[in-house]
């Protein structure tokens, strides 16, 4: 485990009483699949040359964020298209989920079971709309596992804005932000946490993002994979 404190650590000692952890490429195991649903996504709307490298790169750049919101900036706020695309990537990633490419990030069924042994509340968040986060949840047999799974539908805005996290505390009853631990594996997840008020905000190194883009981004911890988190959890137990 690499751990790291960066500008934005808070130094607070409250007990944490809930996480919020990212989806894909945090506990989720999708490979390609993101990337590959953009591709067909640009294809949906006819990108090409120039302006399909610089489409998806923007998509690489901007992991963890909602995605019709990444496409409304990727395509100059053409709602129409913005809003074809959004469908053929949701329509692509659904049949990724169905053909079984989607798996448990190792380490994720242990480390939300040892939150619940330490009565740590469990949120998953993500870009995807409902359906698709819905899709994986059943997938993975997941539907009874979190306490909370927020999408940025169900919250207002999505990441790197504090919306999800926020609407996790006030869903679940948590009484100080402080409380509070983030984890995920792209810089908009960290600013999130950070924009929050979480006092453990973790970059996972098991997806989109690496040291480089963590530089970027308020944390206070960076870890190999979720697999890790406990061990940082360890010393903030009621």
């Amino acid at each position: 485990m690499t751990e790291v404190n960066r500008t934005g650590a808070s130094g607070d000692t409250a007990a944490i009483s809930m996480v919020c952890f990212d989806m894909a490429g945090t506990t989720v195991d999708d490979g390609t699949a993101v990337m590959d649903a953009f591709s067909v996504a640009a294809d949906a709307v006819s990108l090409s040359g120039a302006e399909r490298t610089a489409a998806m790169d923007y998509a690489e750049q901007t992991m963890g964020q909602s995605k019709i919101v990444v496409f409304r900036a990727m395509l100059s706020d053409d709602e129409e298209r913005a809003q074809r695309a959004n469908g053929a990537f949701e329509a692509a990633y659904d049949q990724i989920v169905a053909e079984g490419r989607v798996r448990a990030m190792p380490g994720a069924a242990d480390c939300f079971a040892w939150c619940r042994d330490h009565d740590i509340a469990v949120c998953l968040t993500t870009g995807f709309a409902p359906a698709t986060r819905d899709a994986i949840l059943s997938v993975l047999g997941w539907e009874q596992v979190p306490d909370l799974v927020l999408s940025p539908a169900d919250a207002g805005r999505g990441r790197p804005y504090p919306d999800m996290v926020l609407a996790a505390v006030i869903r679940l009853g948590i009484d100080d932000v402080r409380e509070v631990a983030v984890v995920g594996d792209t810089a908009s997840d960290l600013w999130s946490g950070h924009r929050a008020g979480a006092s453990i905000i973790a970059g996972v190194l098991s997806g989109a993002h690496g040291v480089a883009e963590f530089a970027t981004a308020p944390h206070t911890h960076i870890v190999d994979s979720v697999a890790d988190l406990p061990g940082v959890l360890a010393g903030r137990l009621a």
